[in-house]
């Protein structure tokens, strides 16, 4: 099987660790990966923050770069999420582009058949089911079945596990408070978990609590599904 990732602007620039880990797993599995390297933004935030022109042009840029990709994987749930939801509305879906736009979790479970990748992991983690990832996606228990079979690793139910941790794109910047109460909550439930670290299939989200964790001066470690089954 062949595969073109789609890194993501914030994987690409903040967390390229998790773009690496997914290709390191992919190529684990036996996957020919490539990169196309003209692909770009999609177009979420400028979507989300009310610039549908700007956000056609990325969405047009997005169906031109991957046109001839059998399949795309994205190591983010929120992007994957709006190329097949909102991209289609914005640009010709020229040969169905965006309905093979997948999620890491979707595409080790439903094409590969994956649920245990061969991964170890030493120690406990929670997992948080990201806003996108669960509504707009509905990954389900794809990326939970993947975390329960690596060696290793203790997955400790989370409670209130379907509440939103704050970040929401440009809402944690033009709502704070409200963010950083929401973040605050979801934090507690982390800690009583008693785990080590929590997972997630979103890097922005994870960010956003990484911030959270290290103002709390918490021990606790937040770290993408990626990294988790690379390991």
């Amino acid at each position: 099987m062949r595969v073109a990732l789609f890194v993501t602007c914030l994987v690409d620039t903040l967390v390229p660790s998790v773009g690496r880990a997914t290709v390191d797993l992919l190529e684990r599995l036996g996957v020919e990966v490539s990169f196309p390297r003209a692909q770009t933004c999609c177009g979420q935030l400028h979507y989300n923050a009310g610039h549908p022109e700007v956000a056609a042009s990325l969405a047009r840029r997005f169906v031109e770069v991957f046109a001839d990709e059998e399949l795309i994987v994205s190591p983010s749930a929120s992007c994957a999420a709006h190329v097949r939801a909102h991209v289609p509305e914005l640009a010709a879906d020229v040969d169905g582009v965006c309905a093979r736009t997948l999620e890491l979790s979707e595409l080790l479970v439903d094409r590969l058949g994956a649920t245990d990748v061969g991964s170890a992991y030493r120690g406990s983690l929670t997992y948080h089911p990201t806003c996108h990832s669960l509504r707009l996606l509905r990954v389900g228990a794809r990326p939970e079945t993947l975390l329960g079979a690596v060696d290793g690793l203790e997955l400790r139910a989370l409670e209130d596990a379907t509440e939103c941790c704050g970040f929401g794109g440009t809402f944690a910047i033009r709502n704070g408070p409200v963010s950083t109460a929401m973040l605050a909550a979801k934090l507690q439930r982390i800690e009583e978990t008693g785990a080590e670290g929590v997972c997630a299939c979103d890097a922005s989200c994870l960010l956003h609590l990484r911030g959270g964790i290290e103002r709390r001066g918490d021990p606790l470690r937040a770290v993408h599904l990626a990294e988790v089954l690379a390991a």
